[in-house]
């Protein structure tokens, strides 16, 4: 799907920050200053959106997971709608360090969310003494509140796509780390070689942020829209190739060999 350069420019996706606050290296980026504000090229932006959308797709098609990070307020409640509408993990309060490097711990935080799960199941929770409950019970909060979005991630992900690059420098060290692929939206202020694919856009407005992750979003479902259809194809074949003649069977037997 085409980028429009007016549906960003109305989302005020072009707002950069303060020209005293930039960072040089996103001059390739910026269009002019007006006001003593940095403006974006939006169609810099545009472009940027279709080469991140192709390689978001990609990712999603082949299966792996794309970890969506905005802890910001403005971006919070829309990253968690817009990733847990596409059932991708997502990372909305505050980063827990180690969430990649030390992704075996965080798998054990998980685990026990799951095993206090199953205490309420089987019983085991009543038979503990009430402080011990609520003990439990304020643990599997925390728990709920830090990891409850990533339950589903049982390896690291294929991808990050992060909003405010300056705000989550910890996510994004992890990732270099483990050359996690890094997606993320690049305001005028942020340094966009710590990034693999850049967006040029505003990350500070509500509705900047909502366009971006819209169209992010949109590229992710297209790819994991094309992986359900190869997988009903190769599921079709299967059972054409059961219930296929004998003499069929025999033919398509001998070509193989």
């Amino acid at each position: 799907m085409a980028v429009e350069v007016k549906e960003l420019l109305e989302a005020g996706v072009h707002f950069g920050h303060l020209t005293r606050k930039w960072d040089p290296n996103m001059a390739p980026y910026v269009y002019m200053e007006r006001n003593g504000i940095h403006i974006i090229n939006l169609y810099k932006t545009a472009a940027k959106i279709e080469e991140a959308g192709e390689a978001l797709s990609k990712i999603a098609a082949s299966g792996r997971k794309i970890l969506f990070v905005a802890t910001k307020k403005q971006a919070k409640d829309i990253v968690a709608e817009k990733a847990g509408n596409i059932n991708m993990p997502y990372i909305t309060e505050r980063w827990p360090g180690g969430m990649l490097t030390n992704f075996v711990t965080i798998r054990k935080a998980i685990k026990k969310m799951a095993t206090i799960d199953r205490m309420k199941k089987d019983g085991t929770f009543l038979t503990l003494s009430k402080k011990e409950r609520l003990q439990v019970d304020r643990l599997r909060a925390k728990l709920e509140k830090n990891l409850g979005s990533i339950t589903d991630m049982t390896r690291l992900p294929g991808a990050l796509f992060v909003v405010d690059i300056k705000r989550e420098h910890i996510a994004i060290k992890e990732a270099q780390k483990l050359n996690i692929p890094i997606f993320a939206m690049v305001d005028t202020n942020s340094d966009p070689r710590q990034v693999d694919y850049v967006i040029p856009a505003n990350d500070d407005a509500s509705k900047s942020i909502d366009k971006i992750l819209t169209h992010v979003t949109e590229a992710v479902t297209s790819g994991l829209n094309a992986r359900k259809a190869e997988k009903a194809g190769k599921e079709a074949e299967k059972a054409e190739a059961k219930t296929a003649p004998a003499p069929v069977k025999a033919e398509a037997a001998k070509e193989e060999e």
